[in-house]
């Protein structure tokens, strides 16, 4: 369990925190506006009413205590960029900021971010992928070259095992998991089976994965 800042409340701010309620977590929310705070109070451990450009402010909150500070501020980046700024003078040991431009994040890495999130890029890029080849059901990016892909058996692997396939020596990615479902088998072994009605997670780089399944 970690314990977490959260600044910003929209609604960016509000499936984080009931995300982070999710995974038992100690949130800390601020905002500005009064609505905000009170609609965010069921899904946090505590929130405060407050400007977060006001070095004052953030002082109190004895930001250095946080295990991680989310700036999630959207529609003022003057004032994000700010607070992302002051939460690092102030000690914290780890600063995620939003972003909603390239050139915001480059501002945010450069002011004391240490992580920036691009909500809009980031999801623009997984529907591009998602939606544009049949076979693949869900992707995460682990960074620029490398992902972990879950995708359909191809037709031409069913009913054989990945001892057979070899796709490490072949295609130089790995298999993961074989899902059935809801249900995850991350134990893979030479004599694993794979059969109609299961998917496949693979990690590997973009170029591979990308060849293996013809994506």
């Amino acid at each position: 369990m970690k314990s977490i800042l959260l600044i910003g409340l929209g609604r960016f701010g509000k499936h984080i925190a009931m995300k982070l309620r999710e995974l038992n977590h100690q949130v800390m929310a601020v905002d500005h506006k009064e609505e905000l705070v009170q609609e965010i109070l069921p899904y946090v451990t505590n929130a405060q009413i407050g400007d977060s450009t006001n070095e004052e402010f953030l002082r109190s909150l004895g930001v250095d205590n946080y295990d991680v500070c989310i700036v999630g501020i959207g529609n003022d980046f003057q004032s994000s960029l700010e607070t992302t700024s002051l939460l690092k003078e102030l000690g914290a040991k780890m600063v995620v900021s939003r972003a909603a431009t390239d050139v915001q994040e480059k501002f945010l890495l450069r002011n004391g971010a240490d992580e920036v999130v691009y909500p809009e890029k980031q999801m623009a890029k997984w529907a591009a992928i998602r939606y544009s080849a049949n076979h693949v059901l869900d992707y995460i990016e682990i960074d620029n070259d490398h992902a972990i892909f879950e995708v359909e058996i191809p037709a031409f692997w069913m009913c054989k095992t990945v001892g057979q396939l070899d796709v490490r020596k072949k295609y130089s990615i790995n298999i993961l998991a074989v899902k059935c479902g809801s249900k995850l088998d991350s134990f893979i072994t030479p004599d694993t089976l794979l059969c109609e009605g299961k998917s496949l997670m693979v990690m590997g780089k973009y170029k591979d994965i990308q060849k293996c399944f013809r994506i």
